[in-house]
């Protein structure tokens, strides 16, 4: 059985934790099972505090003023969103270290609702000075891109995705902050990001079939966000696609815009999730669908972009 990236993060803390004794791993009442390694190897240094999101970030802060490494895990809306104050204020404006590891972001928990969602969080964290963001959608990807960053001296913000895009990485093809480009293509750049690197690919297989050559670049760290490589794709397409499980509004689309806008003759689309409420209940893949986040929609979305 594939190992899901949850789990690869539970190893990763385990692996770090017997290595650095400042660092220090807080839950909001999740993840049990799978960080009792680390509690045993590293007493002491695991706490559950409950479903006290932000009292969680608090004291994580507090951890990181006296030098600790703290690292904050519970699903993404109870950590982002309902404690976005503690964050901004007792991290962020004070300049703090620290890394947030969250689960169920955009609509994994697609059965339990809009309670269980996220998918405003790209946006809101990046109203945040001191503060990156990455969003890892297989295990090899967390592994690397956690050993690389949690000591930067930044508030680090890891998405966890729910589904793997099932795409293996090379662990030296993993450079935090770098894009990777998957497939090479002349026609159109398409840039996912998450799990949706699997529906690009979808998609770039059905362009093919149309003599339509789609480059294919994966972003699995929006901020800081691999400007040069995006840039020197879409000079050479002119035609860009950002599909993502993101709302339209501040998601990796709004910054590949800005990045890209003074390209002449460029074209622009975005697949993402609408700026409203998915108040449907389903499947992950039907939840995708009710949003337009397919291949058939990336694919129609660019169809009056080519001749014939």
């Amino acid at each position: 059985m594939t190992k899901s990236t949850r789990q690869q993060f539970a190893d990763t803390m385990l692996e770090l934790g017997k290595e650095n004794n400042d660092l220090v791993v807080m839950v909001g009442d999740i993840g049990h099972g799978s960080l009792q390694p680390f509690a045993k190897a590293c007493p002491g240094r695991y706490y559950n505090i409950g479903i006290l999101e932000p009292t969680t970030v608090s004291l994580g802060a507090g951890l990181s003023a006296v030098g600790l490494c703290p690292v904050i895990h519970t699903i993404a809306p109870f950590l982002i969103e309902r404690s976005f104050e503690q964050i901004k204020l007792d991290f962020c404006y004070h300049g703090l270290a620290g890394n947030i590891v969250t689960v169920g972001s955009a609509f994994d928990y697609s059965n339990l609702g809009v309670t269980h969602h996220c998918y405003g969080d790209f946006a809101m964290l990046k109203t945040l000075q001191n503060t990156e963001i990455c969003f890892p959608a297989s295990p090899i990807e967390f592994d690397q891109l956690f050993k690389q960053s949690y000591q930067n001296n930044q508030l680090t913000v890891y998405r966890i995705a729910g589904q793997s895009h099932g795409i293996e990485f090379k662990s030296e093809d993993i450079v935090f902050g770098k894009a990777i480009c998957v497939q090479e293509g002349s026609d159109i750049t398409i840039v996912a990001t998450g799990s949706q690197l699997r529906t690009a690919l979808d998609a770039a297989e059905q362009l093919l079939s149309k003599k339509i050559k789609a480059e294919v670049i994966y972003v699995h760290t929006i901020r800081p966000l691999d400007n040069e490589l995006i840039r020197t794709s879409v000079k050479k397409t002119k035609k860009i696609v950002v599909i993502e499980e993101h709302m339209r509004s501040g998601g990796l689309g709004d910054d590949i815009l800005r990045a890209t806008y003074d390209i002449q003759d460029l074209k622009f689309h975005s697949i993402s999730i609408p700026d409203k409420f998915v108040t449907s209940y389903g499947s992950y893949d039907q939840l995708c669908e009710s949003c337009g986040i397919t291949p058939k929609a990336l694919i129609d979305s660019t169809k009056n972009w080519f001749d014939g």
